[in-house]
């Protein structure tokens, strides 16, 4: 945790204490930043050769950015994704001498062509572009792509690169150990003269690193607060960093781009406000973000889902909570992304929240999601039908886990014709809707007939109604079931 921003800081301090121009330290910023943001983008490859791709990174700092086959070889079988027993292992591993070390290679210097890619996106200047690109070069020339050494690589990408590796030295061990690695890579990965430098004044440049809060030791550290974003821009950026994540599986590929749209038009349907709109469309753009801590192991799985892997995957909105949580601005976007998983019943996660406390935009946004999986490929089946999959949501509104009315929306921005009849919870048509309200509250069938201006026959009707889809056979077991699916608030006419 906070791996990013702490190599942010020691690479700025160490920037700072060489002299580094304040253009310059602008560059080291976001390049010690981003550095690392293209390793989830072949996670479904690194999964495939070393079962856990998130346990693989661990071992990127034990075993170097040059572990080679014997270190790669220690990782397949640590992991064992080669199946089960030794034979699956050696198989796998016979195979990664043949053709999968060189996909390692290739990973390296994708992952800085990536984060090379995604700053464009972000519209940073072309001096980080330049050093993003360089992020894996190493001073000896033995790094990726392999085409600059020594002074030829950009001095915010030798600052990144030290600072990446010594944080994690230096969390693990603490200063002593910071200096071993600087001295051991000293004029082979690090540039020597910045390495010595960081290595003779360790104790101050990394000192109360783990005293400070990172995310606003970061954020205040930004050299010369160049990049200011309006509302439209940051829609961009968003966009932009939702393509990038959804990468992390050949599954979800476009999956945050779908949902927004969706939410974005099933908001207009439902008249939602402008701020709502934008709150929700970036909701979605950022709801899977937590699947970045996710495994490939477990998102590309094709077989079922053990207890333990399918609570992790539950995780998912958790984790973007925490990731956006920590900045004012995008708090209250994280607080409704949070939410995609959860159910009117109380059944969804990571919360399980029920219906009095998820608003229209949170139910638009259960909606979308769950919409847009069925239509997606997952490890297990083939991508559903447009048709299959609006029968799927509609069955989700009988069952009483889905909004109707958000439903709905969010068929109708897909494509389908409206439905004649929007139906509610456990299949309740708005008419039955209106009687089990009146009903909840305690009023008799002549009081109903009269509040409704039909006759208590019709009433008597509903009622049975009701009951049989809902399984219950008292007033307060059907006036429970009203106030756990949100089923109270008046109707719009105020008659009820």
């Amino acid at each position: 945790m906070e791996h990013v921003l702490r190599q942010c800081l020691i690479a700025l301090r160490l920037a700072e204490r060489a002299g580094i121009s304040e253009a310059d330290r602008v560059s080291v910023y976001y390049t010690a930043l981003l550095v690392n943001v293209g390793c989830h983008s072949d996670a479904h490859e690194q999964a495939k050769w070393f079962g856990d791709d998130i346990a693989l990174k661990q071992d990127k700092y034990t075993y170097g950015l040059h572990p080679g086959v014997a270190g790669a070889l220690a990782t397949v079988r640590r992991f064992g994704a080669g199946g089960d027993g030794l034979m699956g292992r050696f198989r796998l591993g016979l195979e990664f001498v043949v053709s999968g070390h060189r996909d390692l290679a290739e990973m390296v210097s994708h992952h800085a062509a990536m984060a090379r890619r995604i700053g464009v996106g972000l519209g940073l200047p072309e001096d980080t572009l330049g050093a993003l690109g360089a992020a894996y070069e190493m001073w000896d020339g033995h790094g990726w792509p392999g085409e600059l050494a020594q002074e030829q690589i950009p001095v915010a990408a030798r600052l990144a690169m030290i600072g990446e590796f010594v944080e994690v030295a230096h969390r693990v061990g603490g200063v002593a150990a910071a200096r071993q690695l600087l001295r051991s890579g000293r004029g082979k990965q690090f540039d020597p003269d910045l390495a010595r430098l960081l290595d003779d004044e360790a104790e101050l440049l990394l000192s109360e690193l783990d005293m400070v809060d990172a995310w606003d030791a970061v954020i205040g550290s930004e050299p010369a607060l160049e990049i200011v974003l309006t509302d439209d821009e940051l829609d961009e950026a968003l966009l932009a960093i939702a393509d990038f994540v959804d990468l992390k599986s050949p599954y979800s590929l476009g999956h945050a781009r779908a949902v927004a749209e969706l939410v974005a038009g099933a908001a207009e349907r439902l008249s939602l406000t402008e701020a709502d709109q934008r709150t929700l469309r970036r909701a979605a753009l950022m709801h899977c973000y937590g699947k970045l801590g996710v495994s490939n192991a477990i998102l590309d799985k094709s077989g079922p889902l053990t207890p333990g892997e399918r609570e992790r995957l539950h995780m998912v909105p958790y984790l973007t909570h925490r990731m956006l949580r920590q900045s004012p601005s995008l708090r209250p976007i994280g607080d409704l992304a949070v939410q995609f998983g959860e159910r009117l019943d109380g059944s969804g996660y990571p919360h399980g929240l029920a219906s009095p406390a998820l608003s229209p935009s949170a139910r638009v946004l259960a909606a979308a999601h769950l919409y847009q999986s069925l239509r997606e490929p997952r490890p297990q089946r083939e991508g559903l039908t447009a048709t299959s999959a609006a029968a799927h949501l509609r069955a989700e509104v009988r069952a009483g886990r889905v909004d109707g009315l958000a439903a709905q929306a969010v068929l109708s921005a897909a494509g389908h014709r409206a439905s004649r009849r929007v139906q509610g919870p456990a299949g309740l048509t708005p008419r039955e809707v209106d009687v089990l309200r009146l009903l909840a509250r305690g009023l008799t069938n002549k009081q109903i007939a009269d509040r409704l201006v039909v006759s208590r026959k019709t009433v008597a009707n509903h009622v049975e109604h009701i009951y049989a889809k809902l399984d219950v056979s008292t007033r307060t077991a059907a006036a429970l079931f009203a106030t756990r699916h949100g089923l109270l608030a008046p109707a719009p006419d105020g008659n009820a």
